[in-house]
């Protein structure tokens, strides 16, 4: 990796995610070197990858460069890999490009898609959760429109024009509505010889509940501005099977769609050669209170690749983005902090807040005891995703973007730059994701 040897403990950081970016920029490059490797060159700000599937941004909006980050920090290296294994008993990490030994490894490599082991809907869903995902979504719902003009078939035209949404979680709910925008305000426009009545937006959530992790209120707040805007959302429903161009559910129910979008759950995305006993639930390895993987001293997980627990969050500490950049701005204070000397206290996770935007005026948001809801949610949401975009030129394109698309009604340019094909199976696809 050409990695230069000084007299300084080496900090190798998986992931440049919310929780490893935030551990790059803020360690001490005067007591620690510090090696930051990710497969992709950029910085995805996930939040709002579900505008780039619906056109609503484009996808340097939502990216910024690495190297830009971390540009002036001394001591401090990117290195563009994919990391293949991790040897504990040696301190080595092996990737595509070389191998490296660490002094304090932190592993913030992110979630990935959880198909619940139904590998039948992970080789034919659309997953959601990479830049990659994002535009390969955008290409397939305009390019169903476009297919849908050219077809006689009625019963074809249907299968194009129908959209199903599994998982009733923030992504599920705030792409459903943007479609749902996309429907009611700017598509037919865009293909005035296409009847919008025809399309269907459907979304299925295994639990009770839309937002399981919000209060009662705000879920059933959801549920009514989804239906306002023509969304048709099925609670306590599973998805059992889809194939060929049919979706199968719990309630002995079927759809037919040519888009199935899976957005019903993440696990823990961790590079292999660890055993299984490290692992707790949803493949998140177990931490203690200082983010220190158990067993060990030098190995530090955060973000949705970590589980910590405790009496409050029993079942670990939910899989947000504000997590991860508490714990990566935590940790790069406690190895500052042991640098010199001084004790290191446990990590004390402050809940901020949580919120969901189902469309224009129309949001959910819970901050400490406060329960807003409709226009002032919605400013609420805009102005914090705002704030948490990394890069002072994406806060005023993705501003600029939502003013115009607000006054005008028109959701960005729509534009088809490399059609939709599947090739393989998703698991196969994957190789070529940016996350």
């Amino acid at each position: 990796m050409n990695i230069p040897r000084i007299d300084l403990p080496r900090v190798v950081v998986l992931g440049a995610g919310f929780a490893g970016l935030q551990v790059a920029k803020r360690i001490d490059p005067t007591q620690y070197q510090l090696v930051l490797i990710d497969k992709n060159n950029f910085h995805t700000f996930q939040p709002l990858i579900y505008q780039v599937a619906s056109s609503g941004l484009e996808p340097d909006s939502v990216a910024y460069p690495i190297r830009k980050t971390l540009r002036g920090k001394k001591n401090t290296f990117y290195r563009m890999a994919q990391v293949n294994n991790i040897n504990l008993d040696t301190s080595t990490i092996h990737t595509d490009i070389g191998d490296l030994s660490y002094d304090k490894l932190v592993i913030a490599t992110g979630a990935n898609n959880n198909f619940f082991n139904n590998k039948e809907i992970e080789e034919n869903a659309l997953p959601m959760k990479s830049l990659t995902d994002a535009l390969d979504l955008r290409s397939k719902i305009l390019g169903n429109f476009e297919q849908a003009l050219n077809t006689k078939d009625l019963n074809r035209r249907d299968e194009l024009m129908n959209f199903v949404i599994v998982g009733g979680g923030p992504t599920g709910v705030e792409l459903a509505g943007a479609l749902a925008e996309l429907k009611n305000k700017i598509l037919p426009k865009d293909f005035p010889d296409l009847d919008f009545r025809q399309m269907k937006i459907h979304l299925i959530e295994a639990g009770p509940k839309l937002l399981a992790g919000m209060s009662e209120k705000s879920s059933v707040k959801a549920f009514e501005y989804l239906r306002k805007i023509d969304v048709h959302v099925w609670l306590n429903t599973f998805v059992e099977t889809y194939q060929n161009g049919e979706v199968k559910t719990s309630d002995e129910g079927s759809f037919r769609t040519e888009t199935l979008i899976w957005a019903a759950g993440v696990k823990g995305n961790v590079p292999d050669g660890l055993d299984a006993t490290y692992f707790g639930r949803n493949n998140r390895l177990i931490t203690d209170q200082f983010c220190a993987m158990n067993g060990f001293s030098n190995v530090y997980v955060l973000g949705d690749a970590g589980l910590i627990q405790s009496e409050l969050y029993p079942e670990g500490l939910p899989m947000l983005a504000s997590v991860a950049m508490q714990q990566g701005k935590y940790l790069a204070q406690s190895f500052n902090r042991e640098a010199r000397g001084k004790e290191v206290f446990p990590f004390i996770y402050v809940d901020k807040g949580t919120m969901a935007t189902i469309g224009r005026n129309k949001a959910v948001a819970e901050i400490s005891k406060l329960k807003l809801k409709g226009v002032f949610a919605w400013a609420v949401w805009m102005l914090v995703h705002l704030m948490l975009l990394v890069g002072f030129r994406n806060r005023v394109v993705v501003l600029v973007n939502w003013a115009w698309n607000y006054v005008n009604y028109n959701n960005g340019l729509r534009l088809i730059v490399r059609p939709y094909k599947k090739t393989g199976t998703r698991k196969e696809a994957s190789a070529l994701q940016i996350d």
